[in-house]
Formats: C-alpha cells, structure tokens, sequence
C-alpha cells in the first residue's frame, strides 16, 4: 500500500527537502545567526507559516473529507468558491501586515535590535505581499492530495526552493542591509509566483477520480463550525514551533536563526517520514469512512511505520547532531559555538518526533470523525502551557527544545485518548516495542564514537537507524504487509 504509493512521492519529497537543506545552509552561510540572518527567517518563512497555521492541514481536514462526497462538478465549483475566501483573507492579512509592520516585527523577532527596525520593516512587506499566493497555493495542493497527484504535490516545493536559493545567492554576492531584503523580498515573491504557475499546470492534468459510492451528496463549502476546529487545530503544530522560535529570540540578535537552524533538521525526517505517511494515509481514511467502510487496516499500518521511521530518524539525530549541523551550517558567516548550539539543540528535538508520530496519525482519525474540536482545545492547551512558561523566563533554547518534548509526549497522550474507539484496536504496541528499546538502547551507545571522527560518527548515526528499523521490519507482521501491498 505505502511502498508503491509512496516510491514516486518520497523521491520528489527527498529532492524538495534536500533542496531546502541546501537552502537553509546557504542561509546561514550568507548571514550567519545575526540580525539580518533574523530578518531573512522572518520573511521567507512568515508566508507558508502564515498558510500553515490558517489554511494547509485545515483545507486538508475540513475538505478531504467534504470532496469524498462529491461529484466532480461541485467539487470544482467548492474548490472555486475556496478559492476566492482564500485570496480574501490573503488580502486582509497583507493589508494588516503592511500597517503594522512594527508590531508584526516586534512578536515574531523580538530579539532584533532598534539599528535593524527599518529592513525588519521592509522584511515585513515583502512577506505580507507573499501571504496570498501562499493561502491560494495550499488550496491547490490540497485538490492534488485529493487527486493523489504525487508529482504536484511535492515537485511545487523543487520549483519555489530553487528560485529562493538563487536570491540567495545574489545577496550573499554582495548585498547587504536594505539591499538584501529587497532581493530576497522580490525572490520570495517570484518562488511563490512559479509554485502557483506549476501547481495550475498539474491541475490541468489531473485524472478524474471515482465518485463516493453510497451515500448523500455535499455541496458547496463545510459549515464554519468545521472550518473553526480545523483551522484552530492543524494550526497548533505550526503554532508550536513559531511560539518557541520568537521566545527564543529573547536571548538577542541571532537567536532566532540559531533556533530555526535546529528546528529545521528536526523537520526535515518528520516531513520526509511522519507526514509522508500521514499524507500518503488520509484520503484512504476519508474514502472508507465516506463509503461506510472500515479502516483500521490502514489506520494500524500508518501507526507502526510513522512511529517506526520516527524511531530511527530520533536516535540518527541523536548520534550525529554534531557533523551533520558541521556539514550543513559549519561554513560561511556561522560560528562553531553557534553550530554546537544548534546541534545540541537540534538532538534533543529529534525525540519529538516519536510523539508527534503519534499525534499525525490520530489527527487523522478525528479528522475523518469530524472530532477537531477535541484537537483544537488540546492544542490550545499547549500553547496557553508553552506561553505561560516564555512569560515566566523560559527563553534559552535547549530547555525550549526539552519543553517542546514533554509537550509533544503530552499533546500525544491526550489525542490518542480522544482517538481511543479507533486507537485502541489500531495501536500495535507489542509490534511498536522493539524499535523504540532499541533507539533506547542506541543512543548512549552513540557516545563511544569519537567525536573527532565526523565521519565515524555519521556512520555510525546512519547504522543505528537502519537497525531500527530492521527491528521494525522484523517484529512487525503489519509493517510488512504493508509495504507488501
């Protein structure tokens, strides 16, 4: 089921994210962890951030499930009406963004000082200006999902990261303060322009999919209820990481980008590994649940290989923080002990991704239940919890990254909770076991690898999460079942 779905997919994702290492390594070579390589975060960030938190698991929640049930007229005519709500709040938020651009400035990198307030400013307008082309973009990747269009999906992000490491390689030629901003602002905007010209491309090529067997045709949009309680909770895990970068930020100029590096190399198995799956899983939720169809097969399959692959990628993480943070961002304006920093940090995130496994995959249960609500409020619950604790000092970023994790492992038990009439039956916790003792187990041992052999240490990072996942593969009937199918 994954494996021949997934061969197509997980290529296209690799190159988009290995792109996007590439890019965030540029960026740290050209600015470093100052305050314009602060700015240069903000901006190219604050748009899909900004379509993350308000429009991309939201569109994929309240739609997925609402399209299953529709023809294919009305469902271009719900994707049309989408589309024109979404320019709307694009517009409102770029005008809101463009009048208050210090106080926008002053949330998001609070650490940047008044001698960089003008290009924080100018950061801010060319980001606003972003925002629209984003929310439409997220739209249209969420017609691909439905269409299961691999190819679209994740061949938008070869075509926008391409373009924004050619801005960025023109400021690091020679551009600096006012002038950096501008070309990364117009380079912003153009990748964003081709994505959307590249994604209408694939719709045209779309192959028409079955109709819904059984049931009551929808029409139109879902109800603003559905709307409310998917925005409110898919726009937790973008939420999450954006509250703990501007606390962060606190620590001064620098501080932002540093925590950005780290939360980066953390992001990049969850998207390659987590969310693949959890991609790869919906539509055959919502089609099941739609038909009147069971899906605790799937549904305990994506639970054994998400929380699998996030086993290996934690204790790879772990072990090779050091020459892989080296490798990417040891060159350039970046200091060693801002390097150190953020692989230390960037190790202790990567055990966020065990409970956030988890929390992908039961996310996809009370969407298909039409459960967000519930969601919603834990989500909600967390960020009130992580705020809390910013106001009362918490801002240095390796007990930011250690919070985030009981967070996660918390957020993680109360989703499964609120899942547990689907979750009981489906979570394979004898099966999900071995590899999570022996990522235990491994990562201490990463420590007798010296850590003067780079090298040494990569390999031995790269052996320790394909062991886990032999552990996987050999203890688990249903992951190979899986990957059978």
């Amino acid at each position: 089921m994954y494996l021949r779905a997934g061969v197509i997919s997980l290529a296209l994702l690799l190159a988009s994210r290995v792109l996007g290492l590439l890019r965030e390594s540029v960026q740290a070579a050209a600015f470093g962890t100052t305050a314009l390589g602060d700015l240069a975060v903000v901006m190219l960030t604050l748009p899909d951030l900004a379509s993350a938190i308000l429009a991309s698991g939201a569109l994929a929640y309240a739609l997925l499930p609402w399209w299953a049930h529709q023809s294919r007229p009305a469902l271009a005519a719900s994707q049309r009406q989408a589309a024109r709500l979404l320019v709307g709040l694009g517009l409102a938020i770029a005008l809101a963004l463009w009048l208050a651009p210090g106080l926008a400035g002053r949330w998001l990198a609070p650490g940047v000082g008044e001698a960089a307030r003008p290009e924080l400013v100018s950061a801010i307008h060319w980001a606003s200006a972003a925002v629209p082309l984003s929310l439409l973009g997220s739209l249209w990747y969420t017609r691909l999902q439905h269409e299961r269009d691999a190819v679209g999906m994740y061949g938008m992000n070869v075509v926008h990261t391409g373009v924004v490491i050619g801005a960025m390689l023109l400021v690091a030629w020679g551009a600096q303060g006012s002038q950096a901003i501008t070309w990364l602002g117009m380079g912003l905007v153009l990748a964003l322009a081709m994505r959307l010209a590249f994604l209408r491309w694939r719709l045209s090529r779309v192959q028409a999919v079955a109709a819904p067997v059984g049931g009551r045709e929808t029409q139109g949009l879902p109800g603003w209820r559905i709307w409310l309680w998917a925005t409110l909770a898919t726009g937790g895990p973008a939420a999450l990481p954006l509250l703990a970068r501007t606390l962060v930020s606190r620590n001064g100029e620098g501080a932002l980008a540093a925590f950005n590096y780290a939360w980066k190399l953390v992001e990049l198995p969850n998207l390659l590994a987590i969310q693949l799956v959890a991609t790869l899983a919906f539509p055959a939720f919502t089609r099941a649940y739609a038909q009147g169809r069971e899906f605790s097969v799937q549904l305990r399959s994506a639970f054994v290989l998400a929380w699998t692959l996030a086993c290996a990628a934690a204790v790879a993480l772990w072990v090779g923080a050091q020459p892989l943070a080296r490798i990417l961002f040891g060159w350039g304006r970046m200091e060693p002990q801002r390097v150190a920093e953020v692989a230390g940090w960037a190790a202790w995130g990567g055990w966020t991704l065990l409970p956030q496994a988890l929390i992908a995959v039961a996310m996809l249960v009370l969407a298909t239940l039409g459960r967000l609500r519930f969601a919603a409020l834990a989500y909600l619950g967390v960020l009130v919890a992580l705020f809390a604790l910013g106001k009362s000092g918490l801002h240095e970023g390796l007990s930011v990254m250690q919070v985030l994790l009981g967070l996660f492992a918390a957020l993680a038990v109360v989703l499964l909770w609120m899942a547990r009439d689907h979750a009981r039956h489906a979570l394979a916790w004898r099966e999900m076991a071995p590899p999570a003792v022996l990522a235990a187990l491994l990562a201490p041992a990463g420590a007798l690898v010296p850590g003067s052999q780079p090298v040494l240490v990569l390999l031995a990072a790269g052996a320790s999460a394909l062991l886990v996942l032999a552990a996987g593969y050999a203890s688990s009937p249903v992951l190979r079942a899986a990957l059978k199918r």
